[in-house]
Parts: C-alpha cells; structure tokens; sequence
C-alpha cells in the first residue's frame, strides 16, 4: 500500500549550512531581545542575543587554527566531537557552535554504563569530548581505554580542576578579542551529527543525520505551522513577554529533545525553561511559576504526572499545546491528561525516529487543508509534508486498507544511514527507502494507527499478537486495578521458537487495596473476555513495582523478558 502525505512539499530548499537557517534567516533582524534560556533551579537567565553571542565565541575557540590560540577543529582532519551531558543552555551552545564550523558530533547518553560509553566511543570514534564534571571520572577512564587523549577531554557544565572548560574556552577568546570563525561551508549530504539507536534489532547504532536532513525537517514543520495558521490564531502566552514558554527536560542526546529545544527552538520567538533531568516535583513548580505553555512529553512522563497526587493541584492554566512523542501514547492515557490542563489546549501525539531526523507522522491539528484532516482518537495522524510511505507484509506484498503492515518511509529527511555499519544498513535503507521496523495500519483517508514494533509482534498459533493491544486491554479494567502494563513474549508455546504473551503490572491504588493475588485473577478474567483466545496470556500475569523504561519513555520489555527467563532456567535446573 502506497500513501503519500496529504501536506504540500516543502518549497526547494537552499544547499547550505543549516546554521543559517537558526540564526541569519532575515525575519529575525527584527526581533527585539527576549528570554531565551532559564535554569529553573538557580533562576539565571539567558537572553538570545546572549546565547547567539555565546555561540560565535565558542565556535571561535573551537574553530580558529591551534596557531592563533583556538582548538584548530576541522571536519576534513576526521574531528568528531562527543558531547555527553545532563541538560543545560551550554550544551544546546555547544550543539550550534559544530554546525557553524561544520564539524560533526556524536550524541552519548547521560545514562551510559561504562560498557555503553565504550561502545558509544568505539563506534562513533569521537576524538574529543565535552562532559559534565559528574561524569568525568568514569568517562576518564574509558577515554583513556579507548584511545581519547584526556588532553581533548573538555568540561562542558561544572568544574574540575587542571582540566579546561567551556566556559575557560569561551573567557580565552573574550580576552584575547579573537576575530569571529566564518560559518563554515555545508552541503546537503554533509554530516551534522550523530546520534544511537537500535533501530530495528541489534545494538546501538550510529544514525548519520546531514545538514539536509535537519534543513529538510524544519522546512517540513514550517509547512505544517502555515496550513495551522490559516485557521487557528494561539492565544497570547500568560508569560510577562508575551511570547511561548516550553518546560525542557527531554534529554538532549535524544532525537525528540535535540530537535525540540536545539533546532526548532529557532524557528519562532520562544523561552525554554531548561531542566537538567525529569523532576516531576521541580516540574510542578516551573509550570505555574514560568507560565509554561508548551510541554513536549513522552509517554512514561504522562503517566507519571497523571498518577502523581499533587497533579491536581499544579496550575495548568498557562498551557496552551502539549505534544508526546518517542512511544505509543494509550487513548486512555492521553485523556487523563486532557483532564489537567485547559480543555481549549491542544493535546497531540506523533510517530518518529532518530533514522527519519525526527519525525514522520503527526496528528494534524483538525481542519487544516480545508477541512479535510481530522483528529481521530487513538490514531497516530497523517504522513509530514513531503513524506511517501509504503506499508508492506512479511513477503514484501503491499497490505490492504486497514491491514497492519511494516512502513517504509521516503523523504528527505531519512538519514543518511548507520555510521561504519554496512550491514544493518543494507536491512534498514533500502533502494532509497527507510525500513522503520513499526507497524502501521492505514485508512482511505492516509489516517495512520500505530499496531506494533515489528520486532515485539508475536506469533502465536501462526497468527499475529500485538503486545500493545494485550496492554491496551489491561489498562482498560473498569476498576482501574493498575497503573501500568507491559506484555511481551516468554518461551512456553507449542513449538520451542515460538514465544507466548506474558504482562507485568503495576498496581494502583486501588489494585493495592485489593491485593495481587486478586487483581491477577481480575485482569485474567477480563482480558480472556475481550480478546480472541490465541492473544490470552498463557505466559501469565506478574505483579511488579515498576515498569523498567528508558530516559526517552519506551518500555524496556528485554529486562523483563531476560529476567523471567533466567528464572524459569533455574527452576527447571533445579529440577534435573
């Protein structure tokens, strides 16, 4: 099935460094200064000019040549610079700062194990880094393992001394008034960054997004916000300037925060309010106190803040949009958050990932193009301009209306393929098509419904089992016995290879007062009176404290699964 996104194509695009787009597009000579960066916890503040400023000077000492006192980075010398780090404005600083030289970098989480710093170095082959101080000392040790001269190992927030900072970089070139580094030439293939994802399968992999990639999906969201702009006018933000106010806590190192706070932070006139990490309690007082209008949430997030007790007491007046992303939001889930916030706010989801620069469909907001897009509850929406899908089956045979398929996405914003990794390249970008490994379903209308990751979906009797509707149903008790769901496949079936479906669950209030041993029976019940016997849960129902997640809000099904099966290794062990 093919379908083409119902927006207009982005206009053509000028082959140049993305750098201009930020910051020397001509609408924004005349902006007057504004509020750009705020650290809710310190309260300092960051103007835009400040931080254009703080950028041409960081660029500058990375840039210049070592002989006139800077760092002497060039692309063309195989530079790539790590960046690993909580959030802050420095590190959206320092994001800009390589794209105006023209010097790619390398996306590591904050999260990273030692193991996972070192495949993260090992593959992206990073030959410098900027970390936060707390990180130094592991990062120390695995640079030096791996072949990083600690020589090249800068502080990006914090201080550690005899190691030199951001800030010590940007102070040398104030002091000694160094000229200002030219924005270096860019094309459309050129690298820009790198950030990991596993893709389909397998490890962490090194997506290589371009220049173009990132010019090509900010010219898709200005397409979007003019069809927005012929029939709806925001209302003015409750903030003492006037203008929008998003909380940022995303990780930066993620696709979804990258793009939301680094890139398309400079489309429009907007404060980011910057969190170094999530803290829902630190959240609950930034909304009221900033006037928060915007959120940009993921799934795990909404289900904290819809769960949290003092949720209903935090003033939500001041939100305007909220928008997840990075997950499957449930339909359940997004109307308790509907709840909270005003009822005039727009409340929307999406599909993306790091191999498409960030996003691929989008809830439209409804009416645009003359009426014809809608918002459908629980439909993910409508392809992005200039985006062309193919949904296929499991032979290469394109599905019909409505029938759950694997999405092929084309478009200039697919990247540029896996760094050093033939391999999973030849499986992930094929003929100019991008194999995302998600499952879709799609109507006459282009409305697409997410169904499943394709790697998740289970087989069961020869027929497809998608965990997500097993969860859906789950959390769907009419008691509301639990809080959350996961379901994933667990050996037991009829053939050795074949896996049956096993939930874990967290219990609610309610579900606690009941106790496990009732609410297990409950949910059996329930969810063999809604759906077809071959989707019941023959790997059966387990209670849990928690359901283990990523920093970017998708559930880690793997740590169970293993867990579960080390278990049941050991009990038949025991056995022999």
């Amino acid at each position: 099935m093919y379908v083409k996104s119902p927006y207009p194509d982005p206009p053509p695009l000028p082959d140049v460094n993305a750098h201009y787009l930020f910051f020397n597009r001509p609408d924004q000579a005349e902006w007057e200064d504004y509020t750009f960066h705020v650290d809710p916890q310190t309260g300092r503040k960051r103007t835009y000019r400040q931080f254009l400023s703080r950028i041409q000077d960081l660029a500058t000492a990375m840039g210049a040549p070592v002989a006139e006192g800077g760092l002497g980075m060039r692309a063309e010398d195989g530079e790539i610079v790590g960046i690993m780090s909580e959030n802050c404005s420095d590190y959206i600083a320092l994001v800009h700062s390589c794209l105006m030289i023209a010097t790619p970098f390398a996306l590591i989480s904050s999260y990273s194990t030692p193991f996972e710093l070192k495949h993260a170095l090992t593959l992206s082959k990073a030959t410098s880094l900027f970390v936060d101080a707390k990180f130094l000392p592991a990062v120390l040790h695995v640079a030096k393992e791996v072949g990083v001269p600690l020589n090249k190992v800068f502080v990006l927030a914090g201080h550690m001394k005899g190691r030199k900072s951001l800030s010590d970089l940007v102070k040398y070139v104030k002091a000694k008034s160094m000229p200002t580094v030219a924005v270096r030439q860019a094309k459309k293939d050129t690298l820009a960054y790198l950030v990991f994802s596993s893709g389909t399968s397998g490890l962490p992999k090194a997506v290589m997004i371009s220049h173009g990639n990132i010019i090509y999906s900010l010219a898709q969201a200005l397409v979007v916000q003019q069809a927005v702009a012929k029939v709806y006018t925001p209302p003015t933000p409750a903030n003492p300037e006037g203008i929008p106010v998003t909380l940022a806590f995303l990780p930066l190192h993620h696709t979804y925060g990258l793009h939301a706070y680094c890139f398309r932070a400079c489309l429009t006139q907007n404060t980011f309010v910057i969190m170094s990490k999530w803290d829902i309690e630190l959240a609950f007082k930034a909304i009221p106190k900033y006037k928060v209008s915007t959120l940009m949430l993921v799934p795990s997030i909404v289900h904290q803040i819809v769960e949290h007790p003092k949720s209903k007491h935090v003033d939500w007046s001041s939100v305007i949009s909220a928008k997840s992303g990075a997950a499957y939001l449930s339909p359940e889930l997004a109307e308790k958050m509907a709840t909270l916030v005003p009822k005039d706010s727009s409340l929307s989801e999406g599909y993306g990932m790091s191999e498409s620069t960030i996003a691929a469909i989008l809830q439209p907001f409804p009416g645009v193009l003359g009426g014809r897009l809608r918002r459908i509850r629980g439909c993910t929406g409508v392809l992005l301009p200039g985006i062309e899908a193919l949904l296929l089956r499991d032979d290469g045979s394109p599905v019909e209306l409505n029938e759950s398929g694997e999405l092929w996405i084309r478009s200039g914003n697919v990247a540029l393929g896996y760094w050093n990794n033939e391999k999973a390249n030849k499986e992930t970008f094929v003929d100019g098509w991008l194999r995302t490994g998600d499952q879709f379903r799609a109507d006459e209308e282009g409305n697409f419904w997410f169904a499943d990751r394709t790697k998740d979906t289970l087989k069961v009797s020869g027929s497809q089992v998608s965990p997500n509707e097993i969860e859906d149903i789950l959390l769907a008790h009419p008691q509301e016995l639990i809080s959350d769901a996961t379901v994933a496949g667990v050996s037991g079936g009829r053939t050795q290879d074949e896996k049956v479906p096993r939930a874990w669950v967290v219990l609610s209030p309610a579900g606690k007062k009941l106790g496990a041993a009732a609410v297990v029976k409950e949910l059996e019940t329930w969810h063999q009176q809604n759906l077809s016997k071959y989707k019941w849960l023959r790997g059966g129902i387990e209670v849990v404290k928690q359901i283990p997640k990523s920093p970017t809000g998708k559930t880690l099904r793997r740590v169970l699964q293993d867990k579960y099966e080390r278990h049941m290794a050991k009990k038949v062990q025991a056995k022999l």
